[in-house]
């Protein structure tokens, strides 16, 4: 099973953070302060999109 990351400008004790897990064609979110709660999947293409944007790449 593919494991959970949190980007490394995450701080636990200052910002909330999501983790992030990748699998083929997907892409899954949650919240790291509450691993058994809801997971948000997007297709990959979308992820990369959303980053994109917020890179000011689009």
């Amino acid at each position: 099973m593919p494991q959970w990351f949190k980007s490394s400008h995450c701080d636990d004790k200052e910002f909330a953070c999501v983790e992030v897990r990748t699998e083929p064609g997907t892409v899954a979110v949650r919240d790291s302060k509450d691993p058994d709660g809801p997971v948000l999947t997007f297709p990959g293409e979308s992820w990369a999109g959303f980053l994109g944007m917020l890179k000011g790449e689009a």
